[in-house]
């Protein structure tokens, strides 16, 4: 249970952010929550490039991206998620709630799983028990909760269920990818999740339409190719 401690931490985050943000989202007009929006997908891009700068072997980052594109493109993991959010979007408007359900369960979900902190804070709680990266995760996650929540509504907190599967995964797991996670391969891990995160401030900002989910397994390549290149 220590192990999960961090993400417990983070899923309790990202349901409270909702809350306040679902408050708030009845007192500001749309136009200042996309204005607001706007301005959190530059700071994710910031993050993003920032997180790139620890890349220290570019070929295994386009090896892994090519071949995680490769693996999510057959795997359809983008429509896959898609689907799954519009599917809770019918059963919440079945029941006479409605709103951007689907955009902000895949939005927040993606935003909040594929960056170097979701990857590395996993690895620390599962390997030392230290807690510390997830932990300050949280209080970004609450921000961006409040936010998204505000504009997109209740689907923002059923991202909290990837994160738990996703960063628990990790962390459990740990103990047993320890022998592989050399300081090389976590470096080019956080690159590629940073790559990602750019990738999807772009989609914020409305510049393209990138199916990030496809590029998620892209994140676990560096640890194959780091031990061969």
């Amino acid at each position: 249970m220590g192990a999960l401690t961090g993400t417990l931490v983070n899923v309790l985050g990202i349901v409270a952010g909702t809350a306040v943000g679902l408050l708030l989202g009845r007192l500001i007009p749309e136009r200042l929550g996309d204005a607001v929006t706007k301005g959190v997908a530059l700071c994710v891009f910031y993050i993003g490039v920032s997180g790139m700068l620890a890349d220290e072997n570019t070929l295994a980052m386009i090896l892994s991206m090519v071949l995680g594109v490769l693996v999510g493109e057959l795997l359809q993991l983008d429509d896959r998620l898609s689907a799954l959010g519009d599917g809770i979007e019918r059963q919440f408007a079945a029941r006479g709630i409605r709103g951007r359900v689907s955009e902000g369960f895949v939005s927040a979900s993606l935003l909040f799983c594929v960056g170097a902190m979701a990857i590395v804070g996993s690895l620390e709680s599962g390997l030392s028990g230290n807690h510390g990266t997830l932990y300050a995760k949280t209080v970004l996650d609450a921000v961006s909760s409040v936010v998204y929540a505000s504009t997109m509504g209740f689907g923002v907190a059923l991202s909290a269920v990837p994160v738990l599967l996703y960063q628990g995964a990790i962390a459990l797991g740990a103990s047993v990818l320890s022998p592989m996670l050399t300081d090389a391969v976590i470096a080019e891990m956080k690159a590629v999740g940073s790559l990602l995160i750019v990738a999807l401030s772009l989609n914020m900002l409305g510049l393209t339409k990138i199916k990030v989910m496809n590029a998620v397994p892209a994140v676990f390549f560096p640890i194959l190719l780091c031990r061969i290149m």
